[in-house]
């Protein structure tokens, strides 16, 4: 109870800092921002930077196992990233409130074949500067261009069918003019 208290903590404390942070940042109106720098390691092991998703569109994903609109986007997120990862694209999970694991539990019972990272401190605190007020529900999806701008933010669950045009035309922007 304590560590989930602490944890809670945290975030609010990390949410309350981004939005300051933003709200001091906010220079240019209608300016599409880039995506932020991040790095971390994920559940099975492996890095996962932004550096290393350069030139690729990806959607950053923070959700949980206890959310009902987090569980019923996830089969369409497996599903989309069995069809799209051989064409540069990734999902990336960020688990917010949530222990090792249980998140462990939830990846293998749901397959997930995406990279999934603990939200951390840094990690929320870099995309929250994206959001006015802050990611303040789950899930919220950042859509990332190969160009590295967030070209969309989604607060709530999306359908198989609304990711897929995303990634569609994410992938139809990366491709060069022959």
């Amino acid at each position: 109870m304590h560590r989930m208290k602490t944890l809670i903590t945290h975030f609010l404390r990390a949410v309350a800092l981004s939005f300051f942070l933003f709200i001091a940042s906010a220079g240019v109106a209608g300016a599409i921002p880039s995506a932020p720098d991040f790095s971390s390691v994920s559940l099975d092991g492996k890095l996962v930077a932004s550096t290393q998703l350069a030139r690729r569109p990806y959607i950053v994903n923070f959700f949980a196992s206890w959310c009902p609109p987090c569980r019923a986007e996830i089969p369409d997120m497996v599903a989309l990233q069995r069809k799209y990862e051989s064409k540069g694209f990734t999902f990336i999970g960020v688990a917010v409130n949530e222990t090792v694991p249980a998140m462990r539990r939830f990846i293998d019972q749901n397959k997930i074949n995406y990279p999934v990272v603990m939200v951390d401190d840094k990690l929320i605190g870099a995309f929250n500067t994206l959001v006015e007020g802050g990611v303040r529900a789950i899930p919220t999806s950042f859509v990332v261009s190969s160009s590295g701008k967030v070209t969309q933010v989604i607060t709530g669950s999306r359908s198989k069918e609304v990711f897929e045009k995303i990634i569609l035309d994410a992938l139809r922007k990366t491709e060069t003019p022959k």
